[in-house]
This record gives C-alpha cells, sequence and structure tokens, in this order.
C-alpha cells in the first residue's frame, strides 16, 4: 500500500503524537485514517486504517506510554482482525471482516446483541410462577392502596418518645445520689494510674496527704466543689439529652406531615390506567406485567420499582408535560413517524442535529436547557404511549430508531451524558414500553461509547438493542417495519404529503446472480397515468424503464435509458402517460453480480374516469 506516512492520534487531553510506519506492504494505497480513543482510564482505542483493498483495525492501550499493537492475519480471500475495547466493568469483543474487493459488497447479516420476543400480555399465557408473582403483586398493591400507605412509613408510637424523655431524667438522678455518697477518695480514682511511680511522683503523693490532713477545711471545701462540677456536667448533659429529643420529635412531626401531604387517591393511574386492582380494568394487568418482567418477576423488586417510578412522576409533574413547550430546537431531534409491522408507533431519533456547533450551546450550555433535553425526550416518550391500546392483544410498546448519521462523537461528553441519563430514566421509570433501539448508520467509534453505557443498563434493555452499519440500513428496517412505513431517506416508500399512494400493496422480486427480472406494469386503457416506486438493495444492478404498446406493430417507447445504478442510491419513483393501450416494462440486471438482489417495487394506474 506504500507508505503510511503519518498516523494522528488524539490522546484523552487533547494531545496529538504522530507515529510513522516506514514499511511498505502490498495492501493497497491508503485512502482513511481514523482514530478513536476511549474515555476512560486504562481503556483502548480504536486505529482504523483503510486501504483500497484492505480494512485494518488496531487496538491501541492508552496508560503511562501509548502501545500500539496489530496483528494482521492474511488468508487467501478475507482478512479477519478483533479489537477488543476494554470498559470499567466489562468488555465488548467486536470483530471485523474484511473480503477482498471483488466481495466487498456481500450482504452483511444484521448485528444483535440477542434476540429478543415480546412476551404475551394475556394471563392464560402466562407461566404458573408468573400467574403467581402477578397474583402477589396485586394482593400487595390492592393493600397499600386501600390503606393508604403506598408513599408511608409506619408512624412512631407517641409511647416510645416518652420513654426517651424519661430515661437521661433517670440516669441524672442516679448520678446525684452517687455524687452526693460518694467519698473523697472516689475523686482520686479520676487521676489515671501507672503501674510504676518514680520517686519523686512519691513524694508528691506523701506531701499532698500531709497538707489533706492538716487542712480539713480546705477538705471539706473541694469536696464542695467537686460534687457541685459533678452537678453541672450532669444538669449539662441532661439538656444535651432532651435537646435530642426534641430534635428527634420535631423530625418525626416533619416526617409525619410530609407523608401526610403524600396521600394517594383509591383512583390513582398510571398512563390513564387505574392501578387498583380491584377495579377490575384489564389494562392493569398489562402496566403490573411490565414491572414484573423488568425485574425478572421478582415480586417485591417490581413493587419498589413501580413506587419509585409514581414519586418519580410527582416529582417531575410528568402528567402535567404534555402542556409544555420545549421551542424549535428540538423539533427536528425526534419524531413520531408511522408503524412497524406489529403497528407498534414508530419513534425516530436523528443524532445529525447535534453537530450544529451553535445548537449544541443552546442545548447543552446550561444545567437548565440540559435539564430541558431530559423532559423533552419524556414528553416524546408520552406522547408515544398515548398512541398505544394498552390492554391484552393491544398494541403495547413502541420501536424506537436512533440515527447516528452525522452524530457528535464521543469528545461531546455533554451529549453522553445526557443520552446516558435519558436512557437510565427511561429504563427506569417506563419498563417494557419499548420494544426495540434499532441502531443505523452507526461509525465504528460507536462500539467504544456503547461500552460506556453498558454498564447502566439492564441486559433485558441490552437484548433489544439491534446495531446495524450504513450499508445496511434499509435491510435491517424492513425487518420490523413495512417498506411502505420506512421514510424514504432511509430506502422506503414513505414519503412527507404522498398523495401519488395510499395504501398500494408493495411487491417484491429476488434477482439471483447472473439473471435479470422484468416487472410489468399494465396500463389496459388509454390516456392512463402511470406512477411507480422501485428500489433495489444495494443497488449495483442495471436498470432501464420502457413502455410497450400492445399493438406489435407499435413502436416501444423508452421511459428511463439502462444506466449502471450505485450502491449509494434511494428508492426511484417515475410516471408515464400512455396515449395506447400497453405496459410498462422494468428490467432489473444483475448479471454482472455475483450476489443476489431483493427487488421492491408498487404501482398505480390512473385512469381518465378514476382522475
Amino acid at each position: 500500500m506504500g507508505e503510511v506516512t503519518s498516523v494522528r492520534i488524539v490522546l484523552p487531553h487533547g494531545r496529538g503524537d504522530l507515529a510513522r510506519c516506514g514499511s511498505s506492504s502490498p495492501m493497497g494505497k491508503v485512502t482513511r485514517v481514523e482514530t478513536v480513543v476511549a474515555l476512560w482510564r486504562g481503556g483502548r482505542s480504536l486505529l482504523t486504517i483503510e486501504t483500497s483493498s484492505r480494512l485494518i483495525l488496531f487496538s491501541t492501550f492508552l496508560g503511562k506510554r501509548l502501545n500500539m499493537t496489530a496483528e494482521v492475519k492474511k488468508e487467501e480471500k478475507q482478512v479477519e482482525s478483533e479489537v477488543v475495547i476494554a470498559s470499567v466493568e466489562e468488555e465488548t469483543t467486536v470483530k471485523a471482516v474484511v473480503e477482498e474487493e471483488k466481495d466487498e459488497a456481500k450482504p452483511k447479516g444484521v448485528e444483535k446483541i440477542s434476540s429478543f420476543k415480546e412476551e404475551s400480555d394475556f394471563f392464560s399465557d402466562l407461566k404458573e410462577s408468573e400467574k403467581k408473582a402477578l397474583s402477589d403483586l396485586k394482593t400487595k398493591l390492592e393493600e397499600v392502596i386501600i390503606e393508604n400507605t403506598l408513599f408511608k412509613k409506619k408512624k412512631e408510637s407517641p409511647v416510645k418518645v416518652e420513654k426517651k424523655k424519661k430515661e437521661p431524667e433517670a440516669a441524672a438522678t442516679e448520678e446525684e445520689a452517687k455524687a452526693e455518697t460518694s467519698e473523697p477518695a472516689v475523686v482520686a480514682e479520676d487521676s489515671p494510674k501507672e503501674e510504676a511511680k518514680t520517686d519523686a511522683d512519691v513524694t508528691q503523693v506523701a506531701k499532698a496527704e500531709t497538707i489533706e490532713k492538716e487542712s480539713p477545711e480546705e477538705e471539706v471545701k473541694a469536696k464542695a466543689v467537686v460534687e457541685e462540677e459533678v452537678k453541672a456536667e450532669n444538669v449539662e448533659e441532661e439538656e444535651k439529652k432532651t435537646e435530642a429529643v426534641v430534635t428527634e420529635e420535631a423530625k418525626a412531626e416533619s416526617v409525619e406531615q410530609e407523608e401526610e401531604d403524600e396521600t394517594v387517591d383509591n383512583d390513582i393511574e398510571l398512563w390513564g390506567v387505574p392501578l387498583l386492582p380491584s377495579k377490575g380494568a384489564e389494562a392493569t394487568d398489562v402496566i403490573l406485567l411490565k414491572f414484573l418482567r423488568a425485574r425478572d418477576f421478582k415480586v417485591n423488586e417490581a413493587f419498589e420499582m413501580l413506587k419509585k417510578t409514581l414519586k418519580w412522576r410527582k416529582e417531575h409533574k410528568i402528567d402535567s408535560i404534555l402542556g409544555e413547550d420545549f421551542g424549535e430546537d428540538l423539533a427536528s431531534a425526534a419524531y413520531m413517524n408511522g408503524l412497524d409491522l406489529e403497528s407498534r408507533p414508530v419513534c425516530y431519533n436523528i443524532y445529525s442535529v447535534f453537530d450544529n456547533e451553535e445548537l449544541y450551546q443552546r442545548i447543552f450550555g446550561s444545567e437548565q436547557s440540559r435539564e430541558n433535553l431530559l423532559r423533552w425526550r419524556f414528553q416524546l416518550m408520552e406522547k408515544g404511549i398515548q398512541k398505544l391500546v394498552l390492554k391484552p392483544g393491544g398494541v403495547t410498546s413502541l420501536l424506537q430508531i436512533h440515527d447516528l448519521k452525522n452524530c457528535p462523537g464521543l469528545f461531546k461528553k455533554e451529549l453522553w451524558v445526557a443520552i446516558k441519563n435519558a436512557i437510565v430514566a427511561l429504563q427506569d421509570n417506563y419498563p417494557e414500553l419499548v420494544s426495540r433501539n434499532v441502531f443505523i448508520n452507526v461509525p465504528f467509534w460507536f462500539y467504544a461509547g456503547s461500552t460506556l453505557l453498558s454498564p447502566f443498563l439492564t441486559q433485558r434493555t441490552k437484548s433489544k438493542f439491534v446495531v446495524t452499519r450504513p450499508a445496511y440500513v434499509t435491510e435491517t428496517l424492513l425487518k420490523y417495519i413495512p417498506a411502505d412505513e420506512i421514510p424514504v431517506q432511509y430506502g422506503g416508500f414513505k414519503r412527507d404529503d404522498d398523495t401519488k399512494f395510499s395504501n398500494e400493496a408493495v411487491f417484491e422480486v429476488v434477482v439471483t446472480p447472473g439473471s435479470s427480472e422484468t416487472i410489468e406494469i399494465p396500463a389496459p386503457e388509454s390516456e392512463c397515468t402511470l406512477v411507480w416506486d422501485i428500489v433495489v438493495l444495494g443497488w449495483e444492478v442495471s436498470y432501464k424503464e420502457e413502455f410497450v404498446p400492445t399493438n406489435e406493430g407499435a413502436y416501444t417507447i423508452i421511459v428511463q435509458k439502462g444506466k449502471k445504478i450505485g450502491s449509494n442510491e434511494g428508492p426511484l419513483r417515475n410516471s408515464f402517460k400512455n396515449s395506447e393501450s400497453g405496459k410498462i416494462v422494468l428490467t432489473v440486471d444483475n448479471v454482472s453480480s455475483k450476489k443476489k438482489k431483493r427487488v421492491l417495487y408498487r404501482y398505480k394506474t390512473k385512469t381518465e374516469s378514476s382522475c
């Protein structure tokens, strides 16, 4: 690949070092050098060198000095390298498989942490242990709501407080009695005892005894002084204990008053669903099952989670958040659009908006603006929940799509702290309301970022993550969303304010390697307007459009000349108005490729009578 003249490695504190590699190798010309640095102490960073025929990933360790190690295994048609990124609590291993240039377009499977399938909300479909857990949680919840103890602790008995008051009085009385009846010799016991005394010490003691014997009046006075000091100490100690008791009483009264303010109505609801089980609402089981599943059907943990969620909603005034206005800055950062294959609402999160420095400073520049960002995200979640049907067999969760194209990197720490805070809050207070989190257009550095977030996520949350690279966005989304519901910028047919199509069916054709397929759109009448959408996943095919009249003597009309279409091409839309009956023929030529191609298309014919 010639010489790698220089590689820039960005260190955690913003410094840059240049490492030179003087050796040459037959791996082609260097086209890109990219470095991702771990943000934690003792972590590893990624160094990516892309050549015309290879993609090499280096694992670099950042400690007291920068060490770079790389092991590249050469095979006949494939090079496999393994990058290990160390995290605070765990390690995530990412394997990158790079093939020769002629095999670069080979389809890549969707990358998943593990499969996840939503469980049924019907009581009859639950396991026996799950049925018991649900029944136990309902009993526990019914009891605390009826007794109004959901947010209360048991009040301390007044008798216990009285006992605390009497204890210091009794102790003071005993000490006074002892002080009055004690002999002067007791006072001498206060001085420290030594195992061996010097001659000087013995002499001083003897003198002191002589003086005491000669001065009985002074002895009496000393005794009186000691008694007064003991009494003063007892009184002071009693006052301190009394003050402590009074303080505890004041705190207890304050807590009781605070608890009195957190009364729970029997009509308490969560997302419009009554939580009191005896009301018999079928949606109550759906909500409780979400908390149970989030805590592996551990009743006490699920109950505490529910209680914390209710308190969190009250503290953050979530029930009134739908009426708040967060301005236009965040309007394009996320939006609801369409339904998935299971009729779940789909929420798209667009991270490229944060690449605008001016907007970034407005959103993350102050504590208040960062708090507004979180509240805006909670509001978006509440809007999505309003579209759900919270009952057994209904639509009870959302699908989240996270587009990381042009997303700021890990150096934008305020963004990633906000993402972490949002994920944790949503995980803890909106359990099982997201069926999957699909990350698309994922850059290499995302794998390092995900290890930073991993310690804050439960295993169940991580099992819902789906990660895919830019070349396979459409293929990935089609696993969860129908083509006519995928926005056109992601390779689907959904366009804003589209008047050409409504609910027309989408068809699929598979073109095998080395072959071609034709798609025919009938035009049985003259003066018809035909419109069609077509997309080939991965493209890299030759494509043309023609109108073939029914009359064999008529000429074929070329609608679109044959051309090679690259892999970055999106869906194509075209239309044709015919003057005679015939058909539109779309030809997809896959002769030069060694991979099969999936072709999706739909069409609509408008006659003069239907216009």
